[in-house]
């Protein structure tokens, strides 16, 4: 049995017992949390959230991107969040990434560099913060002055807090 069909017979167990959410697609806690794909990363657990409570997107690094500022946009402007919450985390696999030796490997697998931002970083915490600065000037937000950092250990589980000022 391959991944698909485990995949049918793990949502079919789901499935029994699903109840559906008498809740909108709006997030009762009108969040937002941006975060790393990283499996270690269990980010409503460590938030302490549940399912309905905020608009989780996830993506190599928790890095914001065009995609993510689109993501955010949309989901202020027709879905009620006010907050958002950036959470990257130590011993990432994009801090220190070879952008070039990536790119280069891109090119000669199908002959041409992607036309996407890589977004390595060096310094977790002022990835963080980088990322803060830029949506708190972005025009396409409504709700700038509620955006949260913060560095998640994956050794301990614990959040340490980045300052971005306001």
């Amino acid at each position: 049995m391959g991944p698909p069909d485990e995949l049918l017979e793990r949502n079919a167990r789901f499935a029994d017992h699903f109840e559906p959410s008498d809740g909108s697609a709006s997030p009762s806690r009108r969040l937002a949390v941006l975060t790393c794909m990283d499996t270690r990363i269990d980010v409503l657990g460590a938030l302490g959230l549940h399912v309905g409570e905020a608009h989780i997107i996830r993506n190599a690094g928790g890095i914001l991107t065009d995609d993510v500022i689109r993501s955010l946009s949309i989901s202020q402007r027709r879905l009620a969040t006010t907050e958002v919450v950036i959470v990257q985390h130590t011993d990432c696999g994009m801090q220190g990434l070879d952008e070039g030796e990536l790119r280069d490997e891109l090119q000669e697998a199908v002959g041409a560099h992607p036309a996407w931002e890589i977004g390595s970083f060096s310094d977790v915490a002022h990835s963080v913060l980088t990322s803060i600065e830029r949506l708190r000037a972005d025009p396409h937000l409504v709700h700038r002055d509620r955006i949260h950092g913060y560095v998640y250990d994956v050794q301990t589980g614990r959040l340490t807090a980045v300052d971005g000022g306001p």
